[in-house]
């Protein structure tokens, strides 16, 4: 007989830990769950199983997978409840499809076009009969196919912001095919400088600026909404649209007005700051979601990633907050000796390295660096593989001999265990991905809201090829700027510290070491013997010295992340007077002790922005008044930034404010001036400037660090000191504080003779006193804040040059005379009309006379920036 009778139903496991010894009975998997994955499990089912949005943090190797499938299983067999397990790409999803048959989870695969899916397995997960283990794209899209889960199990968190977003980001690229992209520059007009303007119609990109991004203002995109709206849609009727783009104007339709424009020479993108998933059914219905990362962050990342106001979290487990998977070796060449002094050379040298380790793994942040890579990195014995090739089967990369797997902006995704791949290369800082991230990174320069997402990329880059405790690979380190970022004792802080340890014992490897060194080293690590275990333990005794902190910044984006996500949600319903609500709500949590200013800076734009759209739609003047507010603030923290230069389209010029003629730095030191009353008396004046002087043109380090005390004070800080680095080593030689404008901190090394060159080490000693003088002030430096380098050196080695941050600027001692001059003019001129009685704005004229403003001689200082060469 063929029929198939209902058996009776098992018993209900009362727990997850149960559950998963019922399925060990008959499963391929482990025994049982690892204590740790326990105590998780325990953790959500006792205090978390009712929370809509539960965040789990769990490294690479430590079960993740397992963790996610039973929490879904779990809800499945009590509630009869539709599972969707997600992850970022097919590759992937077929992994876990294969791990949940091991651990004998019931479950289909619904990866490809819903139009091949296989139907029977499409009623199992309707039925709720099996987990349905699909992508990203399967949800996040303008005709989702999975809209009905009860439960998203959300793999890979960490990494899905571009997947979450690109249902709502539509992108015009500057082709033949789609002449929209100057069709909207046209109606946009009035949202751009005009210098912009002049730029974009180019028919050859200027060369320092092809690559840069400008933000449209916000007023002149809701002015032209109707236009640009128009424009658009007779694109994607036309066909002038990419496939993705299209299925973007679905849901951005009637809403472009709401949206940011970013503008490139290249590209144009039109997106919300953060995606309005809480319209979107298919996220927002099910009443549960999990969210599965490798590292959660601290600063909101994922809030603002998924467009949801509070997460909870299951932290990593104990044990898992030091201990990784696998181990990496970091090389880092262009720090090396030989190559440092001729960066020529790099590129032969890489590409030996990947000769002989036949399989690599390459990830670059963008296209421009992966052709530059292919044609200058690559062995011509090498076939090249892109993401497409390997995206349903890996073996097309793992089968060859010689190949490199050659990836753009894709960090995760990948597993390449054992000898899949021995050799990582990281070419290029991971910070551009699309329009709006170039945008906060380089034109906006508000790296702090980046920081969880560039750590998250490196950490995840560099694992690609180690996915278990035993498994081993060498992580090659390219490019100036992700040398430098790796260099940073702020950002190695923040690192889990296994990779920490990887890291600094990698560079300590490189630096002061030459090119063959390096590949005696790696064969070593190769061989993976004795050799190589007796310096290892180098490696895990500093792991257990150190515990990752969080940056200084994160705790005030962490919780200003509900109320960005509350802000776009009422801008999305076009509840303006909600929005600016939350907006103040924002800007309450980032001006605090900790504050990004830069990352402020964008916020108070949107608030004028919106204040402005509310006076022209009720004509109540006192949204104006409000604007104004917001506008300078906007001017006052991001005073130091790019996008600032590019801010005078007409729709916001007609109504912007009128801002006073004082420079904030310049209004503060004039106002440090007047507050030093014990100065405006010539005993007390002419005795400090005399052993100023006597300091700062002498060598004795002591006397020249006073020196440099005494010169903050003239110059109109509201501090300037120093500390005792008998008792605290790693303090500055001298601290300046300009009230909230700016810091300027100082490394002398006036004991140094006139020979030789700069070090690595004094660079690095140099940049670490920013992030050393927040964590004493308990507060993060002002958006511009500088370090300082005084040596008499000639020369700077290469390698100083690789590592230096863009904030460190070599000063050489005669400037520092120069600027002392100009002071002591400017004050024997402003002592002789008595101080007191002068206004900041009469101050200043005096002092400008003599050059003596802080945005006249900052420039002199700033002359020199250690990550350039100089001839």
């Amino acid at each position: 007989m063929a029929f198939k009778r209902k058996s009776a139903d098992a018993a209900m496991p009362k727990d997850l830990e149960e559950l998963y010894r019922t399925l060990a009975v008959t499963n391929r998997g482990p025994a049982a769950v690892w204590g740790h994955q326990q105590d998780i499990l325990r953790d959500w089912h006792a205090n978390m199983s009712d929370e809509p949005d539960v965040a789990i943090e769990l490294p690479t190797g430590a079960g993740k997978t397992l963790v996610g499938g039973l929490i879904g299983e779990y809800r499945r067999r009590k509630h009869r409840e539709r599972i969707a397990y997600l992850c970022p790409t097919r590759q992937l999803a077929r992994q876990t499809a294969a791990k949940f048959d091991e651990y004998g989870i019931p479950n289909v695969l619904l990866v490809n076009p819903v139009k091949t899916w296989n139907q029977a397995h499409q009623a199992q997960y309707e039925a709720g009969e099996a987990i349905a283990v699909s992508v990203y794209s399967h949800v996040f899209n303008s005709n989702p196919a999975l809209d009905d889960a009860d439960m998203l199990v959300l793999d890979d968190a960490h990494a899905a912001e571009g997947y979450v977003a690109s249902p709502w980001s539509l992108g015009i690229s500057r082709t033949s095919a789609e002449s929209a992209y100057l069709d909207v520059p046209s109606v946009l007009e009035s949202a751009l400088d005009p210098l912009v303007c002049t730029r974009l119609r180019a028919p050859d990109p200027d060369d320092s600026q092809s690559s840069y991004v400008y933000l449209a203002s916000p007023i002149g995109v809701a002015e032209q909404g109707v236009a640009l709206e128009r424009i658009v849609g007779a694109a994607a009727g036309a066909g002038k649209l990419s496939t993705s783009a299209t299925y973007a104007w679905k849901l951005l339709q009637g809403h472009l007005d709401r949206c940011l424009v970013y503008v490139s020479y290249g590209q144009i993108l039109i997106r919300p700051l953060i995606p309005p998933t809480m319209q979107h059914r298919p996220f927002s219905d099910p009443a549960r979601r999990i969210y599965m990362s490798a590292t959660l962050g601290d600063g909101g990342e994922l809030e603002r990633s998924f467009g949801r106001k509070k997460i909870a979290r299951i932290p990593v487990p104990k044990g898992w907050d030091k201990e990784g998977t696998g181990r990496r070796f970091f090389l880092f060449p262009e720090l090396t000796n030989d190559l440092s002094a001729a960066p020529k050379n790099v590129p032969a040298f890489v590409s030996g390295i990947i000769d002989t380790a036949g399989r690599a793994v390459v990830l670059t942040p963008d296209g421009r660096t992966a052709e530059t890579f292919a044609t200058r990195y690559l062995p011509k014995t090498h076939s090249i593989l892109k993401a497409g090739d390997v995206e349903d089967d890996l073996t097309t990369f793992t089968s060859r001999d010689k190949a490199v797997l050659l990836l753009t902006n894709r960090y995760d995704g990948i597993d390449l265990p054992d000898d899949d791949c021995r050799l990582v290369v990281l070419a290029g800082l991971p910070a551009k991905g699309d329009l709006q991230e170039r945008f906060l990174h380089e034109s906006l320069g508000a790296l702090e809201v980046l920081q969880e997402r560039i750590r998250a990329r490196i950490v995840q880059g560099s694992g690609r090829a180690t996915r278990n405790n035993k498994d081993w690979a060498a992580v090659i380190v390219l490019g100036r700027s992700l040398t430098a970022y790796l260099s940073g004792l702020d950002v190695q802080a923040s690192l889990h510290p296994e990779v920490r340890a990887e890291v600094e014992f990698g560079r300590r490897n490189s630096l002061n070491t030459s090119s063959s060194e390096m590949l005696d080293n790696l064969a070593v690590f190769r061989e993976h013997g004795q050799d190589w275990a007796d310096v290892d333990s180098d490696i895990v005794a500093d792991r257990d010295t150190y515990t990752r902190t969080v940056a200084p910044s994160a705790g005030e984006l962490r919780k200003a992340a509900r109320f960005e996500v509350a802000a776009w949600e009422a801008l999305w319903n076009n509840q303006l007077d909600w929005a600016l609500t939350a907006v103040q709500r924002v800007l309450d949590q980032l001006t605090g002790q900790r504050t990004p200013q830069r990352y402020a800076a964008l916020w108070n734009y949107l608030g004028y922005s919106i204040c402005e759209r509310l006076a022209r739609q009720d004509g109540d003047l006192s949204h104006r008044a409000t604007g104004a507010r917001y506008y300078r603030d906007l001017q006052r923290k991001g005073q130091t930034s790019n996008f600032l230069a590019h801010l005078a389209a007409p729709s916001d010029k007609a109504h912007a404010p009128a801002l006073g003629e004082l420079d904030p730095l310049d209004e503060a030191a004039m106002r440090g001036i007047i507050a030093r009353t014990e100065l405006h008396r010539a005993h007390d004046f002419e005795h400090t400037i005399a052993q100023a002087r006597t300091g700062l043109a002498g060598t004795e380090f002591t006397a020249y660090e006073a020196g440099l005390v005494s010169l903050g004070t003239l110059a109109g800080t509201s501090e300037s000191y120093a500390e005792d680095d008998t008792l605290k080593p790693a303090s500055p030689d001298a601290v300046w504080i300009f009230a909230d404008t700016r810091w300027i901190l100082w490394e002398a090394k006036s004991e140094a003779t006139p020979t030789g060159e700069v070090s690595p080490e004094n660079v690095r000693q140099a940049q670490g006193h920013l992030s050393y003088t927040e964590a004493e002030r308990e507060t993060s430096a002002p958006s511009g804040s500088i370090t300082l380098l005084m040596s008499p050196k000639p020369r700077v080695l290469p390698a100083a040059h690789m590592i230096a941050a863009d904030n460190l600027y070599l000063v050489r001692p005669p400037a520092v005379l120069t600027i002392f001059d100009r002071l002591i003019r400017a004050w024997h001129t402003a002592r002789a009309r008595t101080i007191t009685t002068l206004s900041p704005t009469e101050l200043a004229e005096i002092f400008q006379t003599e050059d003596a403003l802080p945005s006249q001689w900052l420039p002199l200082l700033q002359a020199q920036p250690l990550k350039q060469r100089t001839p």
